[in-house]
C-alpha cells in the first residue's frame, strides 16, 4: 500500500510543529521525495546510518516491528489525536527510533489508522 502524503497535509503538519526541527527536516524529506512516505523513510533510514534491506513495505515493517509500543495507551491515545512534537517525542523514549524515523513511523499509523494498526495486538492479547 502506498501512502502519499499531500501538500496539504504536509503544510499543516509543519504549521502545527513549528518548534520541531526534527520533525520538520523529516517533513522536508518527505516533501522532496514527493510525499511518498516509503521513499522518505528508507532516505531517513540511511541517513540515520541503517539499512533498509527493502524497498517495498519497509515502513510498514519497521511500524509494525514497533507495535507493541506504538499501542500501549499513551502513545496510542495521542496518536489518535494527531500528529504532535509530544507523539514523536513518546515514540523516540519508548523505542530505538530517532525523530527522523518516528515521524515517518507516526504518519504511517495514521494514515492507515490507528485503531485497524493496533487490533492485531489487541487480539492477541
Amino acid at each position: 500500500m502506498r501512502i502519499v502524503i499531500t501538500p496539504q497535509e504536509l503544510e499543516f503538519f509543519r504549521s502545527e510543529l513549528t518548534d520541531h526541527p526534527a520533525i520538520l527536516d523529516a517533513l522536508r524529506v518527505i516533501e522532496d521525495c514527493d510525499g511518498d512516505l516509503e521513499d522518505a523513510a528508507i532516505s531517513l533510514a540511511i541517513r540515520a546510518g541503517q539499512e533498509p534491506d527493502t524497498n517495498e513495505r519497509w515502513i510498514e515493517g519497521l511500524a509494525k516491528r514497533w507495535r507493541h509500543v506504538l499501542c500501549q495507551a499513551e502513545i496510542r491515545e495521542s496518536l489518535e489525536d494527531g500528529l504532535s512534537g509530544a507523539v514523536v517525542n513518546a515514540i523516540v523514549t519508548h523505542t530505538e527510533l530517532p525523530s527522523s524515523l518516528a515521524t515517518p513511523v507516526a504518519i504511517y499509523v495514521l494514515k492507515t489508522g490507528v485503531q485497524p494498526f493496533c487490533q492485531p495486538l489487541e487480539e492477541k492479547i
